[in-house]
């Protein structure tokens, strides 16, 4: 699955305490090749590494042992290397696995515990730029789930929508000498009525800014018959119909999508100056990651590509080279910033990834404290 299918049920799904063993298998993959093709073989060794554990951990019983082995394998055997991404994660207990392919990089590690490992995909969605796109016209309703990677089609909560096809009625257009205006019928607005419903049923479900494509008229039938749409962050007047291709619709989306970012990029920029003059302000892996932990932080600033291996001494994160890893040394923890993005969101902090290198004078990170 992608990170624009992780919904805040499903997460908290994949969280919760399952019987012993849930396996979490991570490793970074590479979109083209000739890299990818170390991708198969890094996947074989995880694989059986997680074998290897799961046949020494006498708390796994040989039911379970089996059991779990065979859905990894399932899940190995539908791995996709066509679409791979930056990494690969894959969740197996003894009912069920998925499989998950990432925008964000994720070390190679086999976790045996009585939940999901879930840090990774947190991190990529959060910094996945999430947006829901609606198309419209008075026949025709779409809506396209958003990443920073493109557009997909949703098919939930009754999208796509069409209206019921109105006769011609050449009776009226005797009496009165015209047919029905498309966007003052009665039919059109009922129909918007049912579009307006199902999109709040989704943002309900889903909260992400959203974008709205059609024709100013369909735009503001739709603002007078429902509330749904009234806090897009953009719209693009432009005419749409069931056949307007994805790439089309990105290429009329893009200026809006960019100016969007833009803002949002400004508002962060602003935020973490205001608190560096307010001296509410902190900067660098281990001060930042002191204050998540300790409730302290509102906003948490972070590089799209920042990665760090560091190993945890008395409390505090010192960086190591690259060559150090967990497995020859437990005090070791090579997704250290995906792991503090996760306790950051559980702490109810707002968190923001930010270009490469625009927080370079503050170690790659930075919060806005609280207090």
């Amino acid at each position: 699955m992608d990170t624009d299918a992780l919904t805040p049920d499903l997460l908290q799904r994949l969280r919760a305490t399952r019987p012993y063993p849930a396996l979490s298998l991570t490793m970074p993959t590479h979109r083209r090749a000739p890299d990818n093709a170390q991708d198969v073989v890094r996947l074989r060794n995880l694989v059986a590494e997680a074998g290897n554990r799961l046949d020494a951990d006498p708390r796994v019983t040989a039911e379970a042992r089996a059991a779990v082995k065979a859905q990894l394998d399932r899940a190995v055997a539908e791995v996709d290397q066509r679409r791979a991404l930056e990494s690969l994660v894959v969740l197996a207990d003894t009912d069920e696995y998925q499989i998950w392919q990432l925008p964000r990089t994720a070390p190679a590690r086999v976790v045996l515990s009585d939940s999901y490992l879930t840090r990774n995909l947190v991190a990529a969605k959060a910094g996945a730029q999430l947006f829901w796109v609606l198309t419209l016209s008075a026949e025709h309703a779409s809506l396209f789930s958003g990443t920073n990677d493109g557009l997909r089609p949703e098919t939930r909560d009754g999208f796509p929508l069409t209206a019921p096809h109105e006769a011609p009625n050449p009776q009226r257009e005797e009496r009165i000498g015209d047919t029905p205006s498309t966007y003052s019928s009665e039919d059109a607005r009922n129909f918007l009525r049912t579009v307006d419903e199902k999109l709040r049923a989704v943002l309900a479900a889903d909260p992400r800014p959203l974008f709205v494509v059609g024709l100013p008229p369909a735009l503001a039938l739709l603002d007078e018959v429902g509330e749904s749409a009234k806090s897009a962050v953009g719209r693009v007047a432009k005419g749409t119909t069931a056949e307007t291709t994805v790439p089309e619709l990105l290429k009329e989306l893009d200026p809006a999508l960019e100016g969007w970012r833009e803002q949002a990029a400004a508002r962060i920029r602003e935020r973490l100056d205001n608190a560096h003059s307010s001296r509410s302000f902190a900067g660098g892996l281990d001060e930042v990651w002191q204050a998540v932990r300790e409730g302290r932080a509102g906003l948490v600033a972070v590089e799209e590509h920042f990665e760090q291996t560091v190993r945890v001494t008395d409390g505090h994160l010192e960086p190591v080279g690259a060559d150090v890893t967990s497995a020859t040394d437990g005090q070791v923890r090579e997704d250290i910033v995906d792991e503090l993005v996760e306790a950051a969101l559980d702490n109810g902090c707002e968190v923001a990834f930010v270009a490469d290198d625009s927080l370079a004078g503050h170690g790659r990170l930075a919060a806005v404290l609280r207090f």
